[in-house]
């Protein structure tokens, strides 16, 4: 991939018209409004690699609500996005968190200077926060001796389907993710099993009624009851031990394990920026989506208003709207002409279609 910058370069500051603070999809989406002005950005992202949430945690998950694509995957929806925004020269650093931020314009004429922890800084006139919901950690089922497994046989994501194929695979959990990978992995795995400890769900009845046509049909296992322990050597499991509803205990043969507990998510050192928080979100107004301060916008999963929906179509929305507004701070005295895509000659000889 083109202009990514590693964490070890040492630079002095460097001067941008826009820094996008996350580089999952909306903040690519954002790179591909803010080209459209004419406006440059640098992003800035604390995983190794783009696409956020839809690479890392699900990048072979079927997606139905992308408008135009009745299912793409979550690592489709990435790669699609940077074919769209490479006419507009991005640059990526990747692996890197933003540890601090000074606002040293005016509220008419913003300018910030954005520090990362790999001793970056960066000056830019409008900052665009699109981090999700902050830096996510997967949530651990408490069983002693489990990080002996970690990444070897216990998965806390599924980023290759292939690397299941004929394997006992045991998923914990009873909401959407857990339900989702039941019904994604069946086809491939050796034999499903689906560890709960109730038999209510937090999933989408199409995907529970469709889970329990499988377990009454003998095509995979249901379980009532939780996990107690992990069995096998040197990072591979042999069987994980059950205690089931009715208080008894047993080994079940498991090759995979599974554990969709939620994600922990922290807000980080957005928290010491001196915005306006509501629950660890950022408040913004729906014209424009400016945070407290102006010039700075938060787009996507981090921010909230009356409405919200958490939605990639609801931050691709946000992210044109914050692009308007954006422009009147890079240039400022630049009369701002709505064009269309279609349209516009200007437009498509950016794009490298005209």
């Amino acid at each position: 991939m083109d202009n990514i910058v590693k964490t070890d370069a040492v630079a002095d500051v460097i001067k941008t018209d826009a820094v996008i603070v996350g580089a999952g999809p909306i903040g690519l989406f954002a790179v591909f409004e803010l080209g459209l002005l004419d406006i440059k950005a640098h992003l800035i992202d604390i995983l190794p690699k783009v696409g956020g949430q839809c690479a890392e945690l699900y990048p072979e998950k079927p997606i139905y609500d992308i408008p135009g694509f009745p299912i793409i995957t979550g690592q489709g929806i990435v790669d699609n996005l940077l074919h769209q925004i490479k006419p507009f020269g991005p640059t990526f650093h990747l692996g890197e968190m933003v540890a601090g931020l000074e606002a040293m314009g005016t509220a008419e004429h913003p300018l910030f200077r954005v520090h990362t922890d790999a001793e970056k800084t960066f000056e830019a006139k409008v900052v665009i926060i699109a981090a999700g919901g902050g830096s996510f950690q997967p949530k651990k089922p408490p069983i002693a001796g489990i990080e002996a497994y970690e990444g070897k046989s216990v998965h806390y994501a599924v980023r290759k389907i292939e690397q299941f194929r004929e394997r006992r695979v045991l998923i914990v959990g009873g909401g959407d993710s857990a339900l989702d990978w039941v019904l994604n992995l069946h086809p491939v795995a050796k034999r499903i099993t689906l560890l709960h400890r109730r038999n209510e769900f937090r999933a989408a009845p199409h995907s529970v009624n469709a889970m329990r046509e499988l377990a009454a049909a003998g095509k995979m296992d249901f379980i009532l009851g939780q996990i107690a322990g992990l069995k096998g050597e040197a990072g591979e499991l042999k069987a994980a031990t059950i205690r089931g509803e009715d208080g008894s205990v047993f080994e079940h043969p498991t090759d995979d394990m599974l554990p969709f507990f939620g994600l922990t998510m922290k807000l980080g050192p957005i928290a010491d920026w001196g915005l306006n928080l509501h629950e660890n979100l950022l408040p913004v107004d729906t014209e424009k989506f400016e945070t407290s301060t102006p010039g700075i916008f938060a787009v996507g999963d981090i921010n909230t208003y009356p409405g919200k929906l958490k939605l990639i179509l609801s931050g691709f929305h946000e992210a044109a709207l914050a692009a308007q507004k954006a422009h009147r701070y890079v240039y400022p005295d630049k009369k701002l002409l709505f064009q269309y895509t279609t349209s516009s000659t200007s437009l498509q000889r950016k794009l490298g279609v005209a």
